[in-house]
């Protein structure tokens, strides 16, 4: 019975999904848009694209310009839903983030790593000199947390799925009408699964909603000040710097996570060079060798066209 709520509620998500609302806060500017998908158009992005067995896909992408009195949007197709591949591992912090918060548990709550969680064989970041988490491991909440979203270990998210719960993951991201966007995986072969999730549908989200959370951090409303303050601390430690961050004028920060596998490459954050600040999502169906010199001159166009925004509104 309880697989079967479970597969109704998702199948009813499922429908919503494709009814996305940009939330009041944000102004949709049109010219934004065309001026974004500009830049998308002129690196081949603006394409759909052949992801296998999955059939075909487009892009989905999104701008929000943070610099004039009110969060304007722009972007390119950024209600469609998407692989998100490990970027979704920031809802599973959020969450975790929000049950410490309540007193649930603490950072420094001990874990034991259970197999079949144990799924890493490499390390997502090479040089990374953590060893890999295996079974019988004791670290502590606070650790997994870092490892999952610095180096975006999967073995560390499917410990923390557990530790937050599915049902508590997506409770929380529906609170913020984040439908279609829910956690349905963890990161493993579907016959590790939990019973429940075994034939479950794959996880998806769009840049709306990536964009959303980020401004939620960056306004410190994503639960709370402290959940949005330790999450933008972690996403600032991100280790992988091969895709938005490449195109980004030096001193810049940028707060953000990333993801890629097979077809699929992603990153999302908060840009701030202390006068230049803007969300960028940018979720793509291309392989990342291919598609890794297409992130830095995208970078690097819409940290230009922002600035050249940012200019304008302050009369430079």
């Amino acid at each position: 019975m309880k697989k079967l709520i479970l597969l109704m509620l998702l199948s009813f998500v499922t429908a919503i999904a494709q009814q996305v609302k940009v939330p009041s806060y944000f102004t949709v500017s049109d010219s934004f848009s065309d001026s974004l998908h500009a830049i998308i158009k002129s690196v081949g992005l603006d394409s759909t694209f052949n992801v296998g067995e999955d059939g075909t896909e487009q892009i989905s992408f999104a701008v929000v310009d943070l610099n004039g009195p009110k969060p304007v949007l722009g972007g390119v197709n950024f209600d469609n839903f998407i692989y998100p591949a490990s970027v979704y591992k920031m809802y599973v912090a959020m969450t975790i983030l929000s049950e410490i918060s309540n007193g649930d548990y603490f950072l420094t709550t001990p874990y034991i790593v259970r197999s079949p969680n144990d799924v890493d064989k490499s390390r997502e970041i090479a040089w990374d000199p953590r060893p890999l988490l295996k079974s019988g491991d004791t670290v502590t909440i606070n650790y997994l947390l870092d490892l999952m979203i610095t180096r975006s270990d999967n073995s560390a998210a499917n410990c923390l799925i557990d530790v937050a719960t599915r049902d508590s993951i997506n409770s929380l991201m529906h609170k913020y009408n984040w439908y279609g966007s829910e956690v349905t995986r963890k990161f493993l072969s579907r016959k590790f699964e939990d019973s429940a999730y075994k034939n479950i549908r794959g996880t998806e989200t769009c840049a709306l909603h990536a964009s959303d959370f980020m401004y939620r951090i960056y306004t410190n409303r994503l639960v709370n000040p402290w959940v949005s303050m330790q999450m933008k601390a972690l996403l600032g430690r991100q280790l992988d710097t091969t895709k938005i961050s490449a195109g980004l004028p030096s001193g810049a920060m940028f707060y953000h996570k990333t993801g890629w596998w097979s077809y699929w490459t992603n990153d999302v954050g908060i840009v701030d060079n202390g006068r230049i600040k803007y969300i960028i999502a940018c979720f793509t169906p291309v392989e990342e060798d291919r598609v890794r010199p297409d992130f830095k001159i995208i970078s690097r166009d819409v940290f230009n066209l922002v600035e050249r925004r940012y200019n304008l509104e302050h009369g430079k």
